[in-house]
């Protein structure tokens, strides 16, 4: 399926006009055409432990900064990264130098009917210093321009040795990789394999580094391991399972064990699936895409924490311990409705923090509170 542009809502338009400054005229871009979200993962911690958000826009990325390490206070929005044909789609991959690389589809007409898709990337080596330009990919099939533009969005995930890794469905219904070896240098683009992919893929790295790759497809989840510390992937057996499609995330629960979520394609509801295991449902079956997740201490527990976009628009915050599904998860709701995916991280402080972006366009985050045990959340702040 081709990408294009998503349309601005009435009330991101009168977001355009708060945006101070160079930004005056781009606002996020939180929800594609099909009401997908267009980001998730947009909220990262660097290395000097202050939070960066993350919105795509049709020029380029807006970002917004912590000042300093769980401070109350930030800047932005600032417009980085610009580039003439960027789709308002980024996906987010973070190694453990702290670099944030962002991936996005940038598309060139080319006379005609002729346009050129390529995959880009780009690179914020500190936080809140600039963004490096947008450096292209290509895509598998640098002589179709017409397969090129079916490509799907781009799925990166840095591994344990520092290599960078991009994975996009292609137009067969498979998986294509390419992959920046620590050194520098990319790998040209490598054919995993694998049909009838129509879904986004996910991926995600454990403890050890060692990354996954899961694609819903009409037979159910196609899967590659990573062989070692090699930037080279082995299908796997698949998962039996039918998945809503764009909702699959993951996060690792171990050093060398990755947890995903998903939504089951008949109830919505939220599952869990580790391998040589059976999917756990977990409620959240009135939300839609897929949960942010994130491992964390609540109270000296080992917990996993979700969020998603429920029914009535607002975010809605769940926990469990670690690899205990069968503890259960309960939903609840905060805040006001949002739009796209909410995000989850934890701050310098060991907080855990919740952002969303309002339907006008504003950040919106609240943090856990110091002064009661549990998940208990502060009043939402606009940033």
């Amino acid at each position: 399926m081709a990408l294009g542009p998503a349309r601005r809502t009435k009330q991101q338009a009168d977001r355009v006009r708060e945006v101070p400054g160079a930004q005056r005229d781009h606002a996020p871009v939180s929800t594609a055409e099909d009401g997908s979200p267009t980001a998730t993962g947009w909220l990262l911690r660097g290395k000097d432990n202050r939070l960066t958000a993350y919105a795509p826009t049709s020029a380029g990325v807006l970002r917004w900064t912590e000042n300093r390490p769980a401070g109350p206070e930030w800047s932005g929005p600032e417009l980085v990264a610009p580039a003439d044909g960027l789709l308002p789609y980024l996906s987010f991959a973070q190694g453990a130098d702290g670099y944030v690389h962002l991936f996005g589809l940038r598309q060139t007409p080319a006379g005609g009917d002729e346009v050129h898709t390529d995959v880009v990337h780009a690179v914020q080596y500190q936080t809140g210093r600039p963004v490096k330009d947008w450096q292209p990919l290509g895509t598998p099939y640098p002589n179709d321009w017409k397969l090129a533009g079916q490509i799907g969005r781009p799925a990166p995930v840095v591994d344990g040795a520092g290599n960078v890794h991009v994975f996009v469905r292609n137009a067969g219904g498979g998986v294509c990789a390419r992959s920046q070896l620590s050194s520098g240098a990319w790998r040209p683009w490598a054919d995993l394999k694998g049909s009838g992919a129509h879904g986004r893929l996910a991926v995600a790295a454990t403890g050890s580094g060692r990354a996954e790759i899961l694609a819903p497809a009409r037979g159910g989840i196609m899967r590659w391991l990573q062989d070692g510390d090699e930037p080279l992937f082995t299908r796997d057996e698949d998962i039996p399972a039918q998945v809503l499609d764009g909702s699959v995330s993951g996060v690792a629960t171990g050093d060398d064990r990755l947890t995903f979520f998903w939504r089951d394609e008949k109830s919505a509801e939220v599952h869990a699936w580790r391998q040589d295991s059976v999917p756990e449902p977990l409620g959240g079956g009135t939300g839609a895409g897929p949960v942010a997740v994130l491992r964390a201490s609540v109270d000296g527990h080992d917990c996993t924490l979700m969020a998603q976009r429920d029914a009535d628009g607002r975010p809605a915050l769940a926990a469990y311990p670690t690899e205990d599904e069968s503890a259960g998860a309960v939903w609840t709701g905060t805040g006001e409705a949002c739009v796209g995916a909410p995000a989850l991280a934890t701050d310098a402080d060991g907080r855990l923090v919740l952002a969303a972006f309002a339907p006008d366009g504003s950040l919106r985050i609240t943090r856990q509170k110091t002064t009661e045990s549990g998940l208990a959340m502060e009043a939402w702040t606009r940033i």
